[in-house]
């Protein structure tokens, strides 16, 4: 069984309850597909990364310095940070 590596990729900047959708800041590229760890003070779950969207446009890749929304399947706090899985 192979370590997995753990390459941060964002932090999460707001939280839209009614939506679950994140709204991340991102320091590296992110693709739709990609499996990502989210971790906080009391987050911390996976999930593959399956809708991301800027300025309410559906996009497949997003690159760093940019602000996106990230469709979540559990709450997720302000200042949790976003890892990027890699096997």
């Amino acid at each position: 069984m192979s370590e997995r590596e753990l390459k941060e990729v964002g932090r999460v900047t707001h939280y839209f309850t009614k939506i679950s959708v994140a709204v991340v800041e991102l320091k590296d590229r992110l693709s739709i597909g990609d499996r990502i760890l989210i971790q906080g003070s009391t987050t911390n779950f996976e999930q593959v990364v399956e809708s991301m969207q800027i300025e309410h446009k559906n996009i497949t890749v997003a690159e760093a310095g940019q602000k996106i929304g990230l469709k979540v399947e559990q709450r997720v706090r302000e200042g949790d940070k976003v890892y990027k899985i890699i096997e």
